[in-house]
């Protein structure tokens, strides 16, 4: 009978493995196209994204209604049609509507790359936005809007964007229920010419790419164009509330929800990678000192997080959590006595190992397969960047030091520049 020897394996640093650029070609109207070949299965993913999020709208929930329409009927289809041919062919289809950006993506079997096209092409450049659909569909939304108001989360964050954004700014602008017979078919027709131009889309093509999938873009979309270019320059300044502390009453409820946060940078800025390895220590991951904190010493909350997030414009950073009423004073202390203890102290090295570890096991997971390389491309496109901002990411979660956590906190982590929000 052998021995066994228990013998921890030894542990070895490993580098994330960042692909090369996807490789761009343009169609004969000008649009982008980006092939990422990097699939094992015979399967296609190809986004269609337009500068129509809501930056670009004039009236609240012009954007939204607009992409979520695009596939309720089109000039060859209604939407059960629509919906049956997409069912028959296995595509799967998904319409998102952003603060910058709104689009298209298709999911499809690579023997199907032709139907998949074709609707593609039918749902963003045909659409007649019936009017007995659009009544239907804002109701739905009515509905869903006030059962979502009802909820402390809900209404925390949309003060807190407003708070930092402005309130007549599309980035902080609140929605209220007037706003949801405002819309009209004319609107979304206007909105949809304006903003769903073909000349200028971006196509993200990603999966085992079929060898004639350019051939099939240029047939599909290459000949198309808009009546007119519309460039608009929207006039939109963001401000910020004088008011730095915002209380929203909500009867009946046993909890408080907090969002205590700031603008602050987005990806375009240099420090903004350091400030993300800063947001994972401070309350990024379940290992935070955010959680440690509230939720395993002092037990107030079920969950805390903080993140950084990015806009065309601007970026922010927030912290979110909900709290029982009788501890909600005590947790928003303790959150504001680690962002100074961040700016007071150098984290310990190893508890930067930590998080070294952590962050470089995200971005492994980030390009993991063709479909997260496309998302991971896509988040970073939309603000004129590469590629080459994950190979910065990557030097910065190895190199950055103590201090430099310190200069980040005391840079853009200023207590008496957070916002705080409590609603409950």
């Amino acid at each position: 009978m052998g021995i066994l020897l228990r013998v921890q394996p030894q542990v070895e640093p490993f580098n994330a493995s960042i692909p090369a650029e996807p490789q761009l070609m343009r169609l004969s109207n000008g649009a982008g196209v980006y092939l990422i070949d990097a699939g094992t299965e015979e399967v296609m993913r190809t986004d269609f994204i337009f500068r129509a999020g809501m930056i670009t709208e004039y009236l609240p929930l012009l954007a939204t209604t607009t992409n979520m329409m695009l596939a309720e009927g089109t000039l060859n289809h209604n939407a059960r049609e629509l919906s049956s041919t997409l069912d028959y062919y296995g595509i799967f289809m998904n319409l998102y509507s952003e603060k910058d950006i709104a689009g298209l993506t298709l999911y499809f079997l690579n023997k199907h790359a032709v139907k998949a096209l074709e609707l593609a092409g039918e749902i963003l450049f045909k659409p007649v936005f019936p009017g007995n659909e659009l009544d239907l569909m804002m109701k739905k939304r009515l509905n869903w809007f006030r059962i979502s108001r009802g909820k402390t989360q809900n209404l925390a964050m949309d003060n807190f964007f407003e708070a930092i954004f402005g309130k007549r700014h599309p980035y902080g602008r609140k929605v209220t229920e007037a706003d949801f017979s405002n819309m009209n078919c004319q609107l979304l027709k206007d909105f949809h010419s304006m903003h769903y131009s073909p000349e200028d889309m971006t196509i993200i093509v990603s999966g085992k790419i079929n060898a004639n999938i350019t051939g099939l873009l240029e047939d599909f979309y290459g000949r198309l164009s808009s009546e007119y270019t519309y460039r608009e320059d929207t006039g939109n300044v963001l401000s910020e509330s004088p008011d730095k502390k915002i209380r929203i009453a909500k009867r009946g409820s046993v909890q408080s929800s907090y969002r205590i946060g700031c603008r602050t940078i987005n990806k375009r800025h240099p420090d903004y990678p350091g400030l993300k390895f800063l947001n994972t220590l401070l309350g990024g991951y379940f290992g935070s000192r955010l959680m440690k904190n509230l939720r395993e010493e002092k037990g107030y909350t079920y969950g805390v997080h903080s993140s950084v997030s990015s806009f065309d414009l601007s970026g922010f950073m927030v912290i979110s959590t909900d709290v029982g009423r009788q501890n909600a004073e005590k947790a928003a202390g303790e959150i504001f006595s680690e962002l100074k203890r961040l700016q007071d102290t150098p984290p310990a090295e190893e508890e930067m190992e930590v998080v070294r570890k952590y962050m470089m096991g995200e971005i492994l997971r980030m390009f993991d397969g063709p479909f997260s390389i496309a998302d991971s491309f896509r988040s970073v496109l939309d603000f004129g960047l590469s590629f080459d901002y994950y190979h910065r990411m990557a030097e910065t979660i190895k190199s950055v030091t103590p201090g430099e956590i310190t200069r980040l906190a005391n840079t853009y982590c200023k207590p008496e520049d957070m916002y705080e929000i409590k609603a409950g």
